[in-house]
């Protein structure tokens, strides 16, 4: 894969479905209709989708692609693939709570090593370059050019005041218990993958997830992190989440700035 090409159309891709997103957000009331798995899904996620898709697929006709909208028909397992999930964060979505995203990754080999989150809602844009560096692009985000830009990092935690985040809409007494071994300075809920990207700009050291989440969920926010120096390991044995796995289910998952003392 050629970054200098893929970097541009995912983030020029990821800004036009924001729009998208944004017309049905700020217009009159929206059907919510629900999948197979229960989960809800509206208008905006599948114009969304089809943009991406599109996109994607003109650009890169040789390279598989998952969505999370088309992901029926992916029973194709593979090493080195697109995935995209065109609005995470749907609940927040419908409740307008602003915190959702559009997610593009690149994954190679199973590690996402590349990618882009962009929330439109809250106008912030967090990608990897080129050279995998994170970045958060600030500025009237046109989409034929990139506008300022600046390098993100994770923190270096303190282990006695950590900061930490935890999903908006899937807390559970199971996350509250872990996150009970820690020594925490503040918690804040976020939707969707933003938690990753909170955690790559140093404004959180830790995001424990123990609920299900799927492949498309994580891939994008997982690359912005690993870029910002980051990482995501599974919950269980603590070794890197990997990607391409049958059903595109993840496990149980923790990411967090290198300098956390995880524990079990």
């Amino acid at each position: 894969m050629n970054y200098d090409i893929l970097i541009p159309i995912i983030r020029r891709l990821a800004l036009e479905a924001g729009d998208k997103i944004m017309q049905v957000y700020d217009g009159p009331d929206f059907e919510v209709k629900s999948k197979s798995d229960a989960s809800p899904v509206t208008e905006a996620d599948e114009a969304a989708d089809a943009l991406i898709s599109a996109g994607l697929r003109a650009a890169f006709p040789d390279v598989v692609l998952i969505t999370e909208e088309q992901a029926a028909s992916h029973a194709l397992r593979a090493a080195t693939f697109l995935i995209v999930d065109p609005l995470d964060g749907t609940k927040e979505f419908v409740q307008r709570r602003g915190d959702f995203t559009v997610n593009i990754a690149y994954v190679e080999n199973g590690v996402p090593t590349r990618g882009v989150v962009y929330a439109p809602a809250q106008g912030r844009l967090f990608y990897t370059q080129a050279d995998g560096r994170a970045v958060e692009e600030t500025g009237d985000l046109a989409k034929d050019r990139p506008g300022p830009v600046a390098h993100i990092g994770v923190s270096q935690p303190d282990n006695g005041a950590l900061m930490v985040v935890a999903s908006k809409s899937h807390r559970d007494a199971a996350t509250d218990a872990y996150i009970a071994k820690y020594q925490v300075k503040d918690m804040k809920s976020a939707g969707s993958s933003l938690k990753f990207c909170l955690v790559a700009t140093g404004e959180a050291d830790l995001y424990p997830r123990l609920g299900r989440t799927m492949e498309w969920d994580t891939a994008a926010g997982d690359a912005v992190l690993r870029g910002a120096g980051g990482q995501v390991v599974r919950f269980d044995d603590h070794k890197p989440l990997s990607y391409g796995k049958e059903g595109w289910d993840n496990p149980f998952f923790i990411a967090y700035a290198p300098g956390v003392a995880l524990q079990k």
